[in-house]
């Protein structure tokens, strides 16, 4: 592993402000953690092989944790690249001297400063990680937790599923690994799965190329596994071209009460979501990629999910998150947030899930039940798992502790 630390200095700058907080005389740290060799990442089956933290400290000494879920190299240089002018600027010199705690302002600041180059996509991605460390600093500045400054508890617990995520490179073992997953799962009281069954198509990771039969077969050896009083979801990330093609699967899978069906077309056929959401016998979910509350809209009116499913290192955070939660909402749209992150991603998700009221489930997997090293080693939750449900965060901000020791064993950048 070769590592090369990176910080990056900033100079004094006076700014008058509201709040005795200001983002100066310190550093911000932009961190790439990767638990693989470079070479093997582009054929990696999850995110979490890397990571992308943001540590932004005040000059009271707080420091506040962010995560985002996109290329770390893409991201660590949108914040850091100088600016070229008015519609083109840095995201870190527009952060030096501003008040860390007049969060909505600088989102706007850096959404509108950025455009260029940002707007959507990997910019976004970026400013995700922004605003969560802002978050996670106006919570320890307070001393709150981070659902009580976005608003308030508006749940008594969260219930998380767990993501089941096969291996193994033949069908038998490939199903057999999802069974045994699923197992495990409920043992450990989870009231709720998603399971990948991801035989075909683009992101087909184990490299098989099954038939949509075998597909089915997968989904009734899962259900089969929980038993009926476990909420099931399916995610066959983008498997089939259109509407047209997933309908003939997933139009016989009534019996096996199906709480949603993740991403089965892609992403911009707006047109296939709103029949898939007219024809099929389950709930349609998507929205894991898109940035801002503009292309959730689209998604929701037009396509017409079911189910939105923002995660905050993608969306614009927090800030942002709650906007999409709201349009969801007002619409009689249900939120289940993506997180295929670290406990830092999480924490945040948690916190979020807490102030929305039409959050029903959110993605979560305990230690015991992953393989990937970095959420297993980079940060602590800040919450309880008991009984199938999270209980609502106490410690200040996101409540997270970092693990500097895999910080400095698995960071390349």
């Amino acid at each position: 592993m070769i590592i090369f630390p990176k910080t990056i200095p900033i100079a004094d700058k006076v700014v008058k402000s509201n709040s005795c907080f200001a983002i100066l005389n310190c550093t911000i740290k932009i961190w790439i953690l990767i638990t693989a060799p470079i070479i093997a990442i582009s054929k990696a089956i999850s995110g979490t092989i890397h990571s992308k933290i943001v540590i932004i400290k005040t000059n009271e000494g707080i420091e506040g944790y962010g995560e985002c879920d996109t290329s770390p190299w893409v991201a660590k240089a949108f914040i850091e690249s100088p600016g070229t002018h008015t519609m083109d600027q840095c995201v870190k010199e527009i952060l030096i001297g501003s008040d860390p705690l007049n969060i909505d302002l600088l989102w706007e600041k850096i959404y509108v400063g950025t455009a260029m180059t940002g707007r959507r996509g990997a910019g976004v991605n970026a400013m995700s990680a922004v605003d969560m460390a802002l978050w996670d600093i106006k919570g320890k500045a307070l001393n709150k937790p981070v659902y009580e400054l976005l608003g308030g508890k508006e749940q008594d617990f969260v219930v998380p599923y767990a993501s089941l995520q096969p291996v193994g490179h033949s069908f038998e073992e490939y199903k057999d690994s999802l069974v045994a997953w699923a197992e495990k799962a409920k043992s450990l009281g989870f009231k709720a799965v998603k399971s990948e069954v991801t035989l075909n198509g683009p992101y087909a990771h184990s490299g098989l190329h099954e038939n949509d039969d075998k597909t089915t077969e997968v989904v009734a050896a899962v259900r089969k596994a929980l038993g009926p009083d476990i909420e099931l979801m399916i995610d066959v990330q983008y498997r089939w071209k259109d509407a047209e093609e997933a309908l003939r699967t997933v139009k016989d899978w009534a019996e096996f009460n199906i709480y949603f069906l993740e991403t089965p077309v892609w992403t911009d056929d707006i047109k296939s979501y709103a029949r898939m959401h007219d024809e099929a016998p389950m709930k349609i979910a998507a929205g894991e990629w898109l940035s801002t509350r503009y292309e959730f809209e689209d998604l929701i009116l037009n396509g017409k999910i079911d189910v939105a499913q923002p995660d905050v290192g993608r969306c614009g955070g927090l800030t942002e998150a709650k906007k999409i939660a709201k349009f969801s909402q007002e619409n009689n749209r249900i939120i289940v947030p993506h997180c295929w992150k670290t406990s830092v991603s999480i924490s945040a998700t948690a916190n979020f899930a807490f102030n929305t009221s039409n959050c029903a489930f959110i993605e979560y997997l305990p230690p015991q039940m992953c393989v990937e090293i970095l959420r297993k080693e980079l940060a602590t939750e800040g919450f309880n798992f008991v009984d199938g449900k999270i209980l609502p965060p106490t410690k200040p901000g996101l409540g997270i502790e970092l693990n500097r020791e895999a910080i400095k064993k698995y960071q390349v950048a």
